[in-house]
């Protein structure tokens, strides 16, 4: 069997792959991929006339729990195509750390195909018989496998350090900002993306939908991320608008580990509950104003965005009702009119789960419109913004800050606590001065937590005098409203099937007022 290998050719393929976890890892020099290269490639120099080198295939920044890699998948290729017989790796890890499919190639893969697999540090040669390393090469790939596995761990704990912390750990930024150049966690406002940001809030705020959003920034050639960024030529489409507006990143709050990957191993990614999100406000710059971002936020809230754009818009679209079942009223098409329909009896109308609360949608909307004119027509707008700016519901922040207060007593208490068991000799003093350090840490960001929220507190007293008087004036001539500020003002109207209505406002002042006035259905 020795004669054999020294008289046959060998066409060497040599496999290089440093992972980007063992560069963040600051993993040993030797694993550099100039000293892998260096290393093996004295190896063959040694090796005789009888071998060849063909070519060094180099995987810089790719995982060894995924064989789908440029450079490994040439050296297959070649293989497949009769150019090299023979691989080479530093050591066994290299070629990859998935146990089950490094195992594949070595024991079946590159026997089936006729192929020499020699790991120089490991002291594996698959062509060699009587050698004890073969033996143990399975488990060296199960070691390997458990150490990308922990790893994983490691850095996934490390992320949501980070994430929870509000430091941005994504490897793309949000149209509009940029990485900071002093802190790769932090982010910036990118001023020309910024504008293309503002544009499109701005026109969600005075009441345009998508679609026109859509229209306008491709009929003005408004450039997308990919043309600034990759100079590729690409559309807006909705979903892209629709992400953006509904993007808390641009008032200033980071939410993150929306998704992850499903294991180590598998590569696919899928969306965590909401519960696992990491949401800290005030982490960067906002360019566009919270208000501002809230409010369109309630103005799109019962709006589909995902939905193709349809031909017909209502004004009370989103809001009806069916009061006996609590589901949705459609409105659909009935030969010349426009029906209202129980969508829960339209769905199921042979089970008799409900009835057709089925009226006319034009009388029904003039009704309604007729009603709220009513309403306000003997109020001035003085009394109109006094009564919203009164009624707009808060946040207890104090309730919440005297939680915080509380949290912080209670740790307190447990560093007195934990210093009486170091006096004791319960704990040692290095355990003492680690959980004393961790507690302090803790304190410090309840601080900041509770001055964050006593800066929201006071910013929320300040009311947007402007918003509301615009609010005001455009519901009170009600010429040509439109369905975002019915949104902004009527939370629901539920539709008896004896037609009967109810409307409840997002204000307590209007619910009040309301009570003085009769909704005549004649």
């Amino acid at each position: 069997m020795l004669e054999e290998i020294i008289r046959k050719t060998y066409k060497i393929a040599i496999y290089i792959r440093l992972s980007k976890e063992d560069e963040d890892r600051g993993y040993d020099e030797s694993e550099s991929i100039t000293n892998q290269k260096t290393l093996l490639l004295e190896y063959v120099e040694k090796l005789g006339p009888n071998y060849e080198l063909v070519d060094v295939y180099t995987d810089p920044g790719y995982t060894g729990t995924n064989f789908n890699r440029p450079d490994f998948k040439r050296m297959i290729n070649d293989i497949n195509l009769g150019k090299v017989n023979m691989v080479i790796t530093k050591d066994l890890s290299r070629l990859g750390r998935d146990y089950i499919e490094t195992g594949e190639y070595i024991e079946k893969w590159f026997p089936e195909n006729n192929i020499r697999y020699v790991s120089v540090t490991d002291g594996i040669d698959t062509f060699s018989e009587n050698n004890g390393n073969n033996d143990i090469a399975p488990f060296k790939s199960i070691l390997n496998d458990m150490y990308s596995k922990d790893l994983s761990k490691k850095i996934k704990t490390a992320l949501h350090t980070m994430q929870a912390q509000g430091k941005w750990v994504g490897a793309k930024t949000p149209l509009g900002y940029i990485k900071d150049p002093n802190d790769k966690n932090k982010l910036i406002i990118c001023e020309e993306e910024s504008k293309i940001v503002k544009i499109i809030f701005d026109m969600a705020y005075s009441g345009k939908n998508i679609g026109k959003i859509k229209n306008y920034l491709n009929d003005n050639n408004v450039p997308t991320a990919y043309q600034l960024r990759y100079n590729k030529f690409t559309y807006w489409n909705s979903k892209t608008i629709k992400r953006m507006l509904t993007n808390p990143v641009y008032k200033g709050v980071t939410v993150q580990n929306k998704m992850s990957r499903i294991s180590y191993k598998n590569r696919k990614i899928r969306p965590n509950p909401e519960e696992q999100w990491f949401i800290v406000e005030n982490t960067h710059e906002p360019i566009i104003e919270p208000s501002k971002f809230d409010s369109i936020q309630k103005m799109r809230i019962a709006q589909n965005y995902g939905r193709a754009e349809k031909k017909n818009y209502f004004l009370l679209e989103g809001l009806m009702i069916c009061y006996e079942c609590k589901h949705k009223i459609g409105v659909k098409k009935d030969r010349n009119t426009w029906e209202m329909m129980c969508n829960n009896y339209r769905r199921f109308s042979k089970l008799k789960v409900c009835t057709a609360h089925g009226f006319s949608y034009i009388k029904f909307e003039e009704l309604i419109l007729r009603y709220l004119k009513k309403i306000f027509e003997n109020i001035d707008n003085d009394k109109i913004e006094s009564s919203i700016k009164n009624s707009k519901s808060s946040i207890d922040y104090t309730k919440m800050q005297e939680k915080i207060k509380k949290d912080i007593v209670v740790m307190n208490g447990n560093i007195d606590k934990m210093y009486m068991d170091k006096l004791n000799n319960k704990i040692t003093e290095e355990m003492y001065e680690r959980l004393y350090n961790k507690i302090q840490r803790g304190i410090k960001l309840k601080e900041k937590e509770y001055l964050d929220l006593e800066k929201t507190k006071n910013n929320s007293l300040k009311d947007k005098d402007e918003d509301i008087k615009k609010l005001v004036k455009e519901y009170l001539s009600l010429e040509k409203p439109k369905p975002e500020l019915m949104k902004l003002l009527i939370n629901r109207i539920e539709i008896h099937q004896d037609k009967q209505i109810d409307i409840y406002f997002n204000f307590k002042k209007l619910n009040e007022l309301k009570e003085n006035y009769t909704l005549n259905q004649t």
